[in-house]
């Protein structure tokens, strides 16, 4: 059987520098940091997008709404922003909870590509909540992709012989 390395070797008594492991090969290692940084920005649009629509609905009692009928005048309602309570419009496709929704399952994607390249890199578990935190911190998501990106790029240069396991 195989025995599993730590992502870190201990030093040798003689000083020499401890020796980085990776999780995987370089392409997977790229191609994680890819998945990562498409999903750090999706997230990152759509928690602004969230937020937006929290301070219409909790500041202004405001929803979007696309379609339906104004429940004031019966006309057709086109796209834009109606009453919450009472109802603005009725029949309408209400997409302010659509964002929630969207924001809540992108999450869900996003933390599977921060735990993907987590593993892959062998980081400490620290970082691996701050990646999650970019998905819930409004503005987050764009600061630390940029700092895990220029991260993973400098480790992977820095040791070249590290990626390589078949």
């Amino acid at each position: 059987m195989i025995e599993p390395k730590p992502a870190v070797q201990p030093s040798n008594p003689t000083g020499a520098p401890k020796k980085r492991r990776f999780g995987g090969t370089e392409a997977q290692i790229r191609s994680a940091l890819k998945f990562y940084k498409v999903m750090a920005y999706l997230t990152g649009a759509m928690l602004l997008l969230l937020c937006a629509e929290l301070v219409a609905r909790y500041g202004f009692g405001q929803y979007l709404f696309a379609g339906g009928t104004d429940a004031l005048t019966g006309q057709p309602f086109g796209f834009g922003f109606a009453q919450a309570e009472p109802k603005g419009v009725l029949g309408g496709f209400n997409v302010s909870v659509t964002v929630l929704i969207v924001h809540g399952w992108m999450y869900v994607v996003y933390l599977m590509s921060n735990f993907r390249l987590w593993t892959l890199m062998r980081w400490p578990f620290g970082k691996m909540i701050l990646l999650a935190l970019g998905g819930v911190v409004p503005l987050l998501s764009f600061i630390v992709e940029k700092k895990f990106h220029a991260e993973v790029e400098a480790e992977l240069a820095a040791n070249p012989q590290a990626a390589s396991r078949y």
